[in-house]
């Protein structure tokens, strides 16, 4: 039998990882909560691993209530003080009180486009862009479109949204397929 093929990020990793890449990663997402999960998270990741984020991941979906933007952008300066004492969540004030700005920012967004979906996947017509990398080594860190849509979102009033975590958002909302060729999902998602 042989071994699955997968995105050699995600080799030798946890099981939890491993099942984040083979289940999630690069699945195109027209859910509002989950593009402000994946905002939040990318956010939360500067500086960080990724392991490091979706160890607390869950955590997170249980104080930031399930990522609702509508909740989370009603948080007050005291929600901040007590989130900021959870030792679940990266526990830096800028990204947390960035968390509630950008939810302030992604309502606006819906307001403006009928959902942040609609806003999002206008950058690219709709479509996955499918990418052909023959290895991580291909990737880039950032991109024209990461650059376009980063400086839109900061525009509108977004924070920790830089063109590096905006691709990797890209990547994760399935907006961009970067699974290597070889990987198993490069194939079911194209």
């Amino acid at each position: 039998m042989n071994p699955i093929s997968r995105c050699e990020w995600a080799d030798g990793q946890s099981e939890s990882y491993v099942a984040y890449h083979d289940m999630e990663w690069g699945v195109p997402v027209h859910d509002d909560k989950v593009h402000f999960e994946f905002i939040t998270l990318e956010g939360a990741q500067a500086g960080l691993s990724w392991a490091t984020v979706l160890k607390k991941r869950d955590h997170y979906r249980r104080l930031f209530a399930g990522f609702d933007p509508e909740i989370v952008a009603g948080f007050t300066s005291e929600t901040i003080e007590r989130l900021l004492q959870d030792p679940g969540i990266i526990r830096n004030r800028l990204k947390v009180e960035s968390t509630v700005t950008n939810a302030q920012a992604f309502l606006k967004v819906q307001e403006q486009y009928g959902s942040f979906d609609n806003y999002i996947w206008s950058f690219t017509g709709q479509k996955v862009l499918v990418n052909h990398p023959a290895s991580i080594k291909d990737l880039p860190a950032s991109t024209q479109l990461s650059d376009q849509i980063s400086k839109d979102l900061k525009k509108r009033g977004f924070r920790f949204v830089g063109s590096t975590i905006i691709y990797a958002y890209l990547q994760a909302c399935g907006i961009v397929n970067d699974h290597t060729i070889d990987c198993f999902r490069y194939e079911e998602l194209t």
